[in-house]
């Protein structure tokens, strides 16, 4: 009888101090209160280099796939900012942009990756890619997401980065790694989602494409705001 009581009480300190160890170690510093988001709206330009917003046109949003089964009241609070945008260039050629902000970046922001955001909303998804883009001499590439999504006939190639706090994580792991370095530092990152799009043209000059819309664009974000959609690099 003593001994089951010793162990009792030894199996009841291990639980309350792994909870008391957990509460002390949980990240709770927010890294978007010591960053200040910019202003999607008015940071990204509506016309530069060719390109200029087309108001009718908008493309894919990133809606939490569980909301197309129930209902999620939470769902629109994982962004708090969105801007979706389509550019032309004036020789026909149509980029869809979609920019999405989250201050808060915990286990729901992998249920927004483009890929099981357009397969809760019916299209199927092949030819996953990655890729590095070179967007200004003397900085590190980004490392971009390559894929194709279809639904009837509509053939959309997409390219797309996620930047958590100030890495890139495009994948699961990728981004569950990102996760636990801030959180072993007391932090929770912020993060964004930055990705294009097109219809209409062949896998090989959609992405040519979207590489030149990528490049033109960063090339027009003011320096001091380059940092929040590139990351550290």
């Amino acid at each position: 009888m003593k001994s089951n009581r010793i162990k009792i009480v030894l199996a009841s300190a291990a639980i309350v101090g792994t909870a008391i160890l957990a509460k002390v170690l949980a990240p709770h510093e927010l890294m978007a209160r010591t960053v200040t988001a910019p202003s999607l709206e008015n940071v990204i330009p509506r016309q530069f280099g060719n390109w200029k917003v087309i108001p009718e046109i908008s493309p894919i949003r990133p809606v939490d796939p569980e909301a197309y089964v129930q209902p999620d009241p939470l769902a629109g609070k994982v962004y708090s900012q969105e801007v979706g945008r389509g550019y032309s260039d004036g020789q026909g050629h149509v980029v869809m942009l979609m920019v999405a902000y989250g201050p808060v970046q915990n286990y729901r922001l992998k249920a927004h990756r483009p890929e099981i955001c357009y397969t809760a909303a019916g299209f199927r998804i092949s030819n996953k890619l990655d890729a590095a883009l070179t967007y200004r001499a003397g900085s590190p590439p980004i490392h971009v997401k390559q894929l194709i999504a279809e639904r009837e006939a509509r053939f959309e190639p997409i390219s797309y980065w996620m930047r958590v706090g100030e890495d890139i994580s495009n994948g699961v792991i990728e981004h569950q790694l990102s996760r636990l370095k801030y959180g072993l530092r007391g932090k929770i990152p912020d993060g964004a989602l930055i990705r294009v799009s097109t219809i209409g043209l062949s896998r090989e000059e959609s992405f040519k494409l979207q590489d030149q819309f990528i490049r033109d664009l960063l090339a027009a974000i003011p320096p001091d705001e380059l940092r929040f959609f590139t990351g550290a690099s």
